[in-house]
């Protein structure tokens, strides 16, 4: 057997339901609280310890959140923007273990359409299936029930509550130190029918170990209410077997279908899937459930035990018709309410698609993505997401919520923590496209080309475009969205690649670079010393007004704003390095304000440019040499050849319609 079937083999049996005493399973209580812990603080266990993150040493996170101290819980890593929501539904299991309000509550996750809900649920529920559970069990010996084994109660019953049944609970808390408050709960029928059949012989009485499990619904349950026609209350709390009534009354709890929601959910979760299209008369078990932790069936036997987890999930109409009718507010009251809007950051955006990318076939994951693609569709999503500010641009505003300074660059922003106090802005995140959408045209764009298997920007704006005009969008709606891509990403785009191009061609003129810097700050260090600057080996001299003009001509092909502090800046900068370098001026690329107006300065004066970054046909070997230099300098920065050649051309179009 190969070492992978091995593992595979220990990995089931670690997992394989065991048997034990209630004698043993008394003494595993003394040494384990897990043993007989609620589904909460099995569900906290599983989650783990969170990772504590001081913001205010980060500078992003610092303008993002406050500088206070935040928790980040590796369970939850893959979920990006989301930590508010996260946060939340930490609490309510934090606080549900603790016994408090919530624990009589059920969790509702409240979003828009593919905002992530329902990948948050099944988080849920793949962290509820590492914990055991521990579950009643009575060794039958009539073969047609029990096979002459331990039959494992339907509901998964927790041990003990069965002493509840004699008031020996507070005994048997004291003696193996167990909080009386585990002991609360309501003996089921099943338990009942069998105590009495014995005359309380515990004897036949078992504990199992079991591992949670949504494939075989062991403690674990998925509803959905239907349509209104067909909507059935034994959905959730299950109904008589027919096919038992000629071996058991009506009222016998061995005739009757444990297979309700709430019936296989206990100690576990039941997902509970548009519960407010539920009617509420069959949402009135639940209510009891949740509340007071037990519920009746269909039948006239006693009530039910329910020790698990409710979670629901909808979007805001659902939520909102249901709130507005004041039939509804008992029930209301026993929900524990979590946000869960979409990611209004573009980092984390970029994030969520890179993820969707990885879970995708392999062709596509290595297929090539060109710089820029999956940020220009991050920037729309986002920006749909938002409104529009009074005061500074949309564009503006979606930087300011990605965690970036923007005084210099847009004094008219305001801060994150001033936008989101804005009762304005309080639903931003509940409207715009969705992920799921912004994932579909990803998908789209590495199909777009039929002779190769990637994704540009160029190629992602022609498919926003025609999906925004082919969706049956509010014809206001749609003209915001197009202008989106026209005022912001198409301009924004092209600064960008203005600057990659750039940057490709002109990388082959290092030694010009950095004659050019160096001039830059022997002119700005004469100026601001008010110093008049003298060449000796070409006898050029200039007084504070002619360095003043040299200095200019760099500066205003930058758009600088404030020259003045720019020129200090710079100056304290170079002296700082050279202080600790030999006298030797720093690297002109590595500090990237003046790195930006060099490269604006050689590129005003750079007149050869669009032949070289041009795919036509060159006159000479040197074209034909710059080309492929520039070419593979592009490829360097993550672009094949084919997309080079689009960008290239879609650049040139761009600027000379211009």
């Amino acid at each position: 057997m190969t070492s992978v079937l091995k593992r595979f083999e220990k990995a089931y049996h670690l997992r394989a339901s065991q048997t034990m005493t209630l004698d043993e399973y008394l003494e595993l209580c003394r040494t384990d609280k897990l043993a007989y812990a609620t589904a909460a603080e099995r569900m906290l266990a599983a989650i783990g310890e969170p990772k504590i993150i001081n913001t205010s040493q980060d500078p992003r996170l610092s303008r993002l959140f406050g500088n206070r101290v935040m928790k980040q819980y590796p369970a939850f890593h893959d979920f990006y923007g989301n930590e508010d929501a996260i946060e939340g539904i930490v609490n309510y299991f934090r606080h549900a273990a603790q016994g408090l309000e919530e624990s009589k509550q059920l969790l509702y996750l409240l979003g828009p359409v593919g905002g992530g809900k329902s990948s948050l649920v099944e988080r849920l529920k793949e962290l509820c299936e590492r914990q055991p559970i521990y579950v009643l069990a009575y060794q039958h010996d009539d073969k047609k029930i029990g096979n002459g084994g331990f039959l494992m109660s339907p509901y998964f019953a927790r041990p003990l509550t069965l002493f509840n049944v004699t008031g020996m609970s507070g005994e048997v808390a004291s003696e193996y130190g167990i909080d009386p408050r585990y002991f609360q709960g309501v003996v089921g029928p099943w338990e009942t029918k069998r105590l009495k059949a014995d005359n309380g012989d515990l004897s036949r009485w078992r504990v199992v170990r079991i591992m949670p499990s949504r494939l075989e619904q062991i403690a674990m349950s998925v509803v959905e209410p239907g349509d209104e026609n067909t909507q059935d209350i034994s959905t959730l709390v299950g109904k008589v077997d027919i096919r038992k009534l000629e071996e058991f009354s009506q009222t016998d709890p061995d005739a009757y279908l444990f297979t309700g929601g709430l019936n296989l959910a206990n100690q576990g979760i039941m997902d509970f899937r548009e519960m407010f299209k539920a009617k509420i008369k069959m949402l009135n078990p639940l209510l009891f459930a949740v509340q007071e932790r037990n519920y009746q069936g269909t039948e006239t036997f006693g009530a039910l035990p329910f020790d698990g987890i409710v979670v629901a999930h909808s979007n805001e109409a659902e939520w909102d018709k249901f709130r507005n009718n004041k039939d509804n507010e008992a029930f209301i009251d026993r929900v524990c309410l979590v946000k869960v809007p979409y990611s209004t950051r573009v980092t984390e955006e970029i994030k969520i698609y890179k993820k969707f990318i990885s879970s995708a076939s392999a062709d596509l994951r290595d297929a090539p993505i060109a710089p820029g693609t999956l940020e220009m569709l991050a920037q729309f999503a986002v920006l749909t997401r938002l409104k529009a500010p009074a005061n500074s641009s949309l564009f503006s505003k979606m930087r300011v919520y990605d965690g970036q300074n923007l005084k210099e660059a847009d004094p008219k922003a305001k801060t994150y923590t001033e936008y989101r106090e804005d009762p304005e802005n309080r639903t931003e995140g509940f409207f715009g496209i969705s992920t799921r959408w912004a994932s579909k045209r990803i998908s789209q764009c590495f199909n777009f080309d039929p002779g190769e298997t990637a994704a540009n920007p160029v190629h992602l704006m022609l498919i926003l475009v025609n999906e925004i005009k082919k969706s049956d969008l509010p014809k206001e709606t749609e003209e915001r969205y197009l202008e989106y891509i026209r005022d912001h990403l198409k301009p924004e785009y092209l600064k960008t690649l203005d600057k990659e191009i750039r940057t490709a061609y002109l990388e082959s003129y290092h030694e010009y670079g950095q004659n050019l810097f160096d001039r830059y700050v022997m002119y700005a260090d004469h100026w601001v010393n008010n110093n008049d600057y003298y060449d000796q080996q070409t006898s050029e001299q200039l007084d504070r007004e002619g360095l003043n003009r040299e200095l200019e001509k760099t500066e205003k092909a930058a758009g600088i704003a404030n020259p003045k502090d720019f020129r200090n800046e710079i100056v304290m900068y170079v002296l700082k390095y050279a202080k600790n370098n030999g006298g030797k001026n720093p690297d002109w690329r590595s500090y990237e304000k003046l790195r930006e107006v060099i490269e604006k300065r050689m590129f005003a004066q750079t007149g050869d440019l669009l032949p070289v970054i041009s795919f036509a046909p060159k006159g000479t070997d040197e074209e034909r040499k710059k080309h492929k230099d520039f070419v593979a300098r592009m490829a360097e920065r993550g672009y094949t050849e084919k997309q080079t050649r689009i960008l290239v051309d879609w650049f040139q179009k761009v600027r000379n319609a211009a």
